[in-house]
């Protein structure tokens, strides 16, 4: 501190430079240190010399806090790990560094920022891009990758002025060693190492004057790359308007040929069959006859309308249905279902449900930044934040297939099988309709975690479940209804990561058991698939199919889930399904989107004929009625879109009851910190729950290699498994397809109502 007068700060462009007093420690005190800020980054040396070659210390001012203590001092700090305690000469010198610094502070935010958001573009107008859109950007990236350019030639110019500097000392040294009489043999190594120096000197100028030309080469041809980039771009959106036009074209002229072709079909008929009714009845007719295109709906078969009188004149020859059936295809069309009315009280809700939870935080995240921390590591052991989840299980997830339980209450109330068949279908795409638009990851449940949602006194329903396994992860789940129908089914999931998309694959088989008619359906669930993982928007795709089966009748429903295409005709999302008796025969056609609404139609008779499927078999085309719905979305809460679009009912799976199990995901800290809007806070927990899961299962394998030692056992040769079981849930086989599965055994509302929790693990 004896030389008080420094000289003053001075800007060279974006960089500061300056002579600022830094504390070292209790000792020596502050201590005089050259400063230079450049690039968002404040660097540190004990002299200007040691700028070529040592660096005493950088802070990165885009993560960093000033504070000014007093009229000379000040303090620079990242959080902990890096704090300058810093001392100007007079209080002006002070506030010129505290203006520089907190200019280039928000500069390197930005650029943080910009560089954070560039890989992870979610607008809706990502795809295709507009022409022009992100030009300013595009340029701001530019010119920031040339000024990063521009530092690393200056500090290699520096590199080179210190090499030239110390060659020239180190060859006039030589030239004093080789005036001196030496030996021949030492005046030739002198020379031969003043050649080599000269060279290298040489060669250090070559590389500076090559990196200026570079430098000046890209600044000349950046305008020439923005225009060519700019203008691939708009033609590729030309190109894509273009084919989706002829797309739509083409699907336009099909579908009127398709139409001129029937009506002179038709024609035809009529002029064979002799005079029809009158205008009047041919109006009506149409009206009742309007149907989906067969083409756009069902690509695997073709429905066309049948005459209504058709049936009322050969019901039993053309259809096979007898008046016991046509009685029930009647209630199937009405709304709503002819049933027995609940009582009134059934139906008031006794406790008022939350309709909102706080919004999502908007964090920013760098899947880089994630990715880079995990090279080297154990898969199981790498902690993913929150940052991809949504703040409710696994567990309540199956429990959100309940959210269309009405669909089961009319299938209860159903004298048909065939009826049922229809309503428990439209259940099992139902369970599709709340994934359009959640692309965040539920949490992975603890072992021996549990949920429940009792509904009872609303909705007649209550379930349960519980994760039963955790290597593979498995999850049992259970619900039964008053109004006559049990639900259970145990899932695995498998995933598999393909680059731009994760596949995952629900694993398992969905059992409904109906009271009346001792009806048993069997269904497992189809691929979803996220794209656009590392780049772009997130969206979800299901692609697959279902047979859903009645073990007691043996009817059977065949639902296909077409998968999306950027070049096909059909609907997105589309579903389609025939419903058919044991012997194969066609009574229902189902049509719809997995994200919207369901239709059915009775077949009135089926016939081979028309076009040819992918496999070269003629497709079946089916005579039907009018389609009538059987299932729609309900609509999304207002605000959903800040709420990782919940429904009304995922909005209140995670709110908190009392004399739920202590193992209940309600109880679960991480989950209830993401919901708060805490996320470091949840990050930290989370881990913390992962490892003391994982230190409980090290202690359970040892004791079943312990158990095993002692018996002397045959076991014991094995490798050590983990001898867990579940609490509510017991392992058996399957009775319809012999799948190991976990089924409930009972007890767990008997002790909620008795509030004794004394068996349940400490989990959280």
């Amino acid at each position: 501190m004896s030389d008080s007068k420094a000289p003053t700060p001075t800007p060279a462009g974006d960089t500061y430079k300056g002579w600022v007093f830094k504390w070292t420690n209790y000792i020596k005190g502050y201590q005089r240190r050259w400063f230079v800020l450049s690039n968002g980054l404040l660097s540190y040396y004990r002299t200007q010399a040691e700028m070529g070659h040592t660096c005493r210390g950088t802070i990165n001012l885009a993560t960093a806090t000033i504070t000014v203590d007093d009229a000379c001092n000040f303090v620079i700090s990242n959080g902990g790990a890096q704090t300058y305690h810093l001392k100007a000469s007079c209080e002006v010198e002070r506030q010129r560094w505290i203006t520089a610094l907190e200019l280039a502070k928000a500069k390197a935010a930005d650029m943080q920022q910009e560089s954070d958001d560039s890989g992870d573009d979610f607008s809706p107008s990502s795809h295709p891009a507009i022409p022009g859109q992100g030009s300013a950007s595009q340029n701001s990236e530019v010119q920031s990758a040339l000024r990063t350019l521009g530092s690393k030639v200056e500090d290699l110019s520096t590199c080179n002025d210190l090499i030239s500097k110390h060659g020239s000392a180190l060859q006039r040294s030589l030239s004093e060693l080789d005036s001196l009489r030496l030996s021949g043999e030492a005046g030739d190594k002198i020379r031969q190492v003043t050649e080599r120096a000269t060279l290298f000197r040489i060669t250090s100028n070559a590389m500076i004057n090559a990196c200026r030309d570079f430098l000046a080469l890209a600044q000349a041809h950046s305008k020439r790359w923005q225009k060519a980039l700019q203008a691939e771009r708009e033609q590729r959106v030309r190109l894509e308007e273009t084919l989706e036009t002829l797309a739509k074209q083409h699907n336009h002229l099909e579908r009127a040929f398709r139409g001129a072709a029937q009506a002179n079909a038709t024609a035809d008929n009529k002029s064979a069959s002799g005079p029809g009714p009158g205008k009047g009845e041919a109006s009506d007719e149409d009206d009742d006859n309007e149907f989906f295109d067969a083409m756009e709906e069902a690509p695997e078969f073709i429905t066309v309308p049948a005459d209504p009188h058709f049936h009322k004149r050969s019901s039993s020859s053309a259809s096979g249905f007898n008046s016991e059936m046509c009685g029930d295809d009647q209630s199937l069309n009405e709304e709503p279902l002819a049933m027995s009315q609940e009582p009134s009280q059934e139906l008031v809700p006794l406790k008022k449900r939350r309709n909102r939870i706080p919004d999502k935080p908007n964090y920013s995240l760098n899947l880089w930044s994630i990715m880079k921390n995990c090279i080297g590591k154990e898969l199981s052991k790498i902690p993913m934040p929150v940052n991809f989840n949504e703040p409710i299980s696994m567990l309540q997830r199956l429990s959100e297939d309940l959210e269309y339980y009405d669909l089961l209450d009319k299938g209860a109330k159903c004298h048909s099988s065939l009826e049922q068949m229809c309503y428990v279908a439209a259940f099992s795409v139902s369970s599709y309709s709340t994934t359009v638009h959640r692309t965040g990851k539920p949490f992975n449940p603890l072992l021996g975690e549990t949920y429940e949602l009792d509904r009872r006194r609303e909705n007649g329903y209550r379930s349960l479940c519980e994760q039963v396994s955790h290597h593979p992860p498995a999850a049992a789940h259970h619900a039964i209804s008053d109004r006559g129908w049990t639900l259970r089914q145990e899932i695995t999931v498998a995933s598999k990561f393909r680059g731009k998309y994760l596949s995952i694959m629900p694993l398992g088989t969905i059992h409904a058991i109906f009271e009346k008619g001792n009806n048993h359906y069997t269904w497992k669930k189809v691929t979803t698939t996220v794209h656009n993982i590392i780049v772009g928007k997130l969206w979800i795709d299901q692609s697959g199919e279902i047979d859903v089966v009645n073990h007691t009748t043996g009817d059977r429903c065949h639902l296909k889930f077409a998968p999306y295409s950027y070049f096909s005709r059909d609907v997105a999302r589309k579903v389609t399904g025939v419903v058919m008796d044991k012997d194969g025969k066609a009574h229902y056609v189902l049509s719809g989107t997995w994200d919207e609404k369901m239709e059915f139609s009775r077949v009135m008779q089926s016939s081979r004929g028309g076009e040819y499927g992918a496999e070269g078999k003629q497709k079946t085309v089916y005579q039907t009625l009018k389609a009538r719905e059987i299932w729609r979305r309900n609509p999304l809460p207002e605000g959903a879109e800040t709420m990782y679009y919940f429904t009304s009912l995922a909005l209140t799976l995670n709110e908190l009851e009392d004399s739920v199990a202590p193992t209940d995901s309600r109880r679960r800290p991480d989950q209830r910190l993401m919901e708060d809007g805490r996320w470091d806070e949840a990050n930290a927990e989370k881990q913390r729950l992962e490892e003391k899961q994982r230190s409980v299962r090290r202690e359970r394998e040892r004791e079943a290699v312990n158990q095993r030692t002692a018996s002397q056992s045959e076991e014991g040769e094995h490798s050590p498994h983990d001898n867990y079981k579940a609490l509510w849930f017991d392992r058996c086989d399957d009775p319809i397809n012999g799948e190991a599965v976990h089924i409930y055994k009972g007890g767990y509302w008997e002790a909620k109502e008795r509030n004794s929790w004394e068996g349940c693990p400490d989990i959280f």
